[in-house]
């Protein structure tokens, strides 16, 4: 039996790049401080989709919701294997915190024909781990959270083994049901060589519009070039879809900062100074004595 599978994915800033500049004085992420980059465990999601699908058939669509720059993460998807990829863009999902993101995402995933619904654990940019739980409430569909392992998928029923911290759980659950995956539960793929130099060249519209304007023509002319570009990726298939809140029929009340309840009330940095350094020399015997030093300074037993 074939199933219908949709990944939510998310393009964060890299964290392990953290610069002082990586806050707004809001309390929002500034994300052009940082480079971005494909959150980790929405990969080990995107994996799990595509293992499911190579066992049983059936399509992997992935959906983002994010700044136009958002699309290097689709196509990174559809390199590894990714059927079809849409991108939610718009303005007015601005400074959406998660339950604003999970009614956005709600609104979107409710267009699609779907069995299964995957996500990563948490996003690195937030570890909040809420979206997708929220997600799950309002679509009204069964989740597993913490998926470490796929342990059967027969007659719409799925089994999956959860990462409870200190133990595992073996549960069941008919479809349609959410997943999310922690990062111990596959190797992700890498991008295939024949996938990656096809879809290249796929663009959304908001990048063809944008890559028109760049040449220089007078907005009619631009206009056209755009158009005549898209028509053109999409006879090929290489037209990334790009929807609006207009699009979803969301209710505006309920996205971005008008539809998110989540506060920052205060930003505190640290910062860590060493007051003693020591070298160590590059050697076993130096660190046996490093070791050594730790055991009697009690840091370690």
């Amino acid at each position: 039996m074939a199933y219908n599978l949709v990944v939510l994915v998310k393009q964060v800033p890299d964290t392990k790049r953290i610069t002082g500049e990586a806050m707004n004085d809001d309390g929002t992420v500034n994300r052009s401080a940082l480079p971005a980059i494909f959150n980790p465990e929405d990969l080990n999601a995107l994996e799990m989709a595509l293992q499911i699908k190579d066992a049983h058939g059936g399509t992997v669509t992935v959906l983002t919701m994010g700044l136009p720059a958002a699309a290097a993460v689709l196509r990174d998807a559809l390199y590894r294997g990714a059927d079809d990829a849409i991108l939610i863009t718009d303005r007015r999902c601005a400074a959406s915190d998660t339950l604003a993101t999970s009614y956005i995402l709600s609104c979107a995933v409710k267009k699609l024909d779907y069995d299964i619904v995957l996500c990563g654990r948490q996003a690195i940019d937030g570890d909040t781990a809420q979206v997708g739980p929220q997600l799950a409430e309002k679509l009204g569909i069964t989740q597993i959270t913490y998926v470490e392992a796929l342990v059967g998928l027969q007659d719409r029923v799925i089994e999956a083994r959860r990462n409870i911290g200190n133990g595992r759980q073996q549960v069941r659950a008919r479809l349609p049901v959410l997943l999310t995956v922690v990062g111990e539960a596959n190797e992700p793929r890498v991008a295939a060589a024949k996938r990656l130099m096809k879809y290249k060249k796929a663009l959304t519209p908001i990048e063809i519009d944008t890559l028109a304007k760049a040449a220089g023509d007078d907005p009619t002319t631009a206009a056209k070039t755009a158009k005549s570009t898209a028509d053109q990726l999409q006879a090929r298939g290489l037209l990334i879809k790009q929807w609006d809140l207009d699009v979803l029929e969301a209710d505006l009340n309920w996205c971005g900062q008008s539809g998110s309840p989540t506060k920052v009330h205060r930003i505190q940095s640290v910062v860590l100074t060493a007051r003693q350094t020591k070298d160590i020399e590059p050697s076993q015997a130096g660190i046996d004595n490093l070791i050594h030093e730790l055991i009697s300074d009690k840091v370690i037993a």
